[in-house]
């Protein structure tokens, strides 16, 4: 029996920041459903019901939509981690709650995937908005800390917590059974290591030999 194709979104004309957020919605719900691949101009398209032309021009290629959706996903993860330096001095259970939110950004959000499509495209220069928003993520969390040593160890923190999180979702399901882990393995050990960037010295440097 032949199926009717779905209606298409009916076209009508939007500003370019209008566009540029409804492309990336769009980007989003793709990622989660199809997986890195299926963010194109063309399936961006026929969901905000534009032509590959007109989403071509606003974000300039496919790899470009696909950084400034990292961008925005590590902009989002800013937000969720607002107050986060005074949970961790006031909150026992804040540690694991951060962990969980970079984490959840990196496996259920896609970010992981995302991230390692865009590294593996060799398109370098795609990253400069994912640049942007670590720095204002770092920026942001700096920003709640009082002491001058603040800046570096947000710095080392925010790298200790995004590469595992990234590492956790690209590969974390394999290595984890290799070790017979547990699932939240990771999570558990960066919510234990998380409150030493606290202290006023920082992690202590590592030993030279």
């Amino acid at each position: 029996m032949y199926k009717q194709a779905p209606p298409r979104v009916k076209r009508r004309k939007r500003l370019g920041p209008e566009v540029r957020e409804e492309g990336l919605a769009a980007a989003r719900r793709l990622l989660l459903q199809g997986g890195p691949a299926a963010v194109t101009l063309a399936n961006i398209g026929d969901e905000i019901g534009m032509s590959h032309a007109n989403v071509l021009h606003h974000f300039g290629s496919a790899a470009s939509l696909q950084s400034a959706l990292m961008g925005s996903m590590i902009n989002d993860l800013t937000v969720a981690l607002d107050h986060v330096v005074e949970m961790l001095r006031t909150d026992a259970a804040a540690p694991r709650a951060v962990a969980d939110k970079v984490f959840d950004a990196f496996d259920k959000g896609g970010a992981g995937q995302l991230a390692a499509w865009i590294i593996l495209s060799g398109d370098v220069e795609h990253l400069e908005p994912v640049r942007d928003a670590v720095k204002s993520l770092v920026e942001a969390i700096v920003g709640q800390a009082a002491d001058e040593g603040a800046p570096e160890r947000v710095r080392m923190a925010v790298l200790m917590m995004a590469v595992c999180a990234f590492g956790d979702a690209v590969i974390g399901p394999y290595v984890r059974d290799m070790l017979d882990q547990d699932d939240d393995a990771m999570r558990s050990l960066i919510s234990r290591i998380l409150p030493l960037f606290l202290l006023p010295q920082g992690i202590p440097p590592a030993t030279k030999v």
